[in-house]
């Protein structure tokens, strides 16, 4: 018995009539273009969303748009390999109508139409939200680290700069003592030894001369990153990780579907500082005026919770274990008792220490301050309660909020419960099944314009797998 025989090269035969045979009525390139087809292009923003009477005629970037969701869907982000698809992809070829750009031109339009592809991102959401694919209701928040196209040594800090200043100066020590020593010599040979050490001191100097121009910028900014000079440097995977050049990656994702209402760059690592701003981010999507968020410890933030809870967001978030130097002997804060009714505080020796002042932290946060000079005067229990003349209690003027928002977490476990899977589902997919863990382009812009095409890309794919299991043709639910 022989092998399975295919079909011989030189055989005539009969091929569809039409490139459209080629593509199934349900298949992801109708869904990618009847998507496209809905978007108002020049009101997005698009470059040569309108044509000029003169000169070379431009792609039309609905095409370009159609090239970049079809990449990111079957992880080709590169506009090299996009180009190559574009010559050798039947399905490709169906969605350009047969247009070859060449990757500069792929290139140029990820990069020049970086606020527009964030815009028809929302628009995406929007109209997820218009087929009832958005809960409306619940939704999750958390960031991801996505590494910089920049490396880990081409990021500078002031201690390395001035330890790589130092070295310098030392070998430059070092040569001119050696050109010294060549040139009492009356030999030939240390002359030619000489001239290799001039240049080599050459070289040297200019090195000083880039770390001396490094230096004066990292003194304002704190951190340079040669390559991508929004990137800093961040822990990429959590506490006790590698450090890494990274972004960093919010989105808030809905409960009903796990689909990605908005997201958020930064290049901040911390994200204390984004609660309230993806929680209205996601208000504004779904059109809602309540919402409840659930987010993890690092989002925990007095700020941010209390103008949360001010603009009808309920939040579920963690409270972090605290931190600092291991607390002393005696009375400490959480043995005084704080009476809501008569806004007081009771100490352990049940003294009532009333409001005196406010005060206002370096970082920007507000303490109502409380105390009894009094009581502390004649206390028994002074030398185990402070070193001072009286004890002062600090209380935020928003512990309020937080105290609603720590019972609410506890009370509501199970719910909480659920955040985990809400939001590390879009995280899980980009980052470990298509592997996006690194960004291609540079700067913040253009790199929003990389997360945008991502997110974009992850809400087709699954609103296309729930049409499947209720028997929908997606692309026909989109035309």
């Amino acid at each position: 018995m022989g092998y399975k025989t295919g079909i011989d090269k030189q055989q005539l035969s009969f091929l569809p009539a039409c490139l459209d045979d080629y593509v199934p009525e349900d298949h992801i390139c109708r869904v990618i273009s009847a998507f496209t087809e809905r978007l108002d292009i020049a009101a997005l923003g698009y470059k040569y969303a309108e044509c000029k009477s003169t000169g070379c005629r431009p792609y039309n970037p609905q095409m370009m748009l159609n090239l970049y969701i079809y990449g990111y869907l079957h992880r080709v982000r590169s506009s090299r390999r996009l180009r190559d698809e574009a010559v050798r992809n039947v399905e490709v070829m169906w969605l350009m109508d047969g247009l070859r750009p060449d990757d500069k031109t792929i290139s140029n339009f990820r990069c020049d139409n970086a606020a527009a592809l964030k815009e028809t991102f929302r628009m995406f959401s929007r109209m997820c939200r218009a087929f009832g694919l958005l809960g409306g209701e619940v939704v999750a928040t958390d960031s991801s680290k996505f590494r910089a196209n920049n490396s880990l040594k081409n990021n500078y800090n002031e201690t390395v700069v001035k330890n790589e200043l130092m070295r310098t100066e030392r070998k430059i020590q070092e040569y001119m003592q050696a050109l010294e020593e060549t040139d009492a010599a009356d030999e030939q040979i240390p002359e030619l030894r000489g001239g290799d050490i001039k240049s080599a001191l050459e070289r040297l100097r200019q090195r000083k001369d880039k770390f001396e121009e490094l230096y004066s910028r990292v003194q304002e900014a704190g951190e340079v990153s040669t390559v991508d000079p929004d990137a800093r440097v961040m822990r990429s995977g959590g506490d006790a990780r590698d450090l890494d050049v990274c972004y960093n990656v919010h989105t808030a994702v809905d409960s009903l579907h796990h689909l990605i209402v908005d997201f958020e760059l930064s290049n901040c690592s911390s994200d204390a500082v984004q609660l309230h701003n993806m929680s209205e981010k996601a208000k504004d999507i779904m059109a809602v005026e309540t919402l409840t968020n659930l987010a993890d410890k690092g989002y925990y933030s007095s700020k941010e919770i209390a103008a949360c809870e001010q603009s009808g967001v309920t939040c579920l978030v963690a409270k972090p274990p605290p931190g600092g130097r291991k607390k002393p002997a005696g009375f400490q804060r959480q043995d005084f008792a704080y009476d809501s009714e008569r806004d007081a505080y009771i100490c352990p020796a049940r003294q009532e220490l009333r409001f005196k002042y406010m005060k206002r932290h370096i970082s920007g946060r507000e303490y109502r301050v409380y105390s009894n000079a009094r009581a502390c005067g004649k206390c028994q229990h002074k030398s185990v309660c402070t070193a001072y003349r009286h004890r002062e209690v600090q209380r935020l003027s928003c512990q309020d909020a937080l105290d609603r928002v720590d019972e609410r977490t506890r009370k509501h476990k199970a719910l909480y419960r659920k955040r985990q899977e809400i939001v590390e589902h879009p995280f899980g997919t980009i980052k470990a099944v298509w592997g996006y863990k690194q960004f291609l382009c540079r700067t913040l812009v253009k790199v929003s314009a990389e997360t945008a095409l991502a997110c974009i890309a992850y809400n087709l794919r699954r609103i296309c797998n729930i049409f499947a299991r209720n028997g929908v043709n997606p692309a026909m639910a989109l035309g």
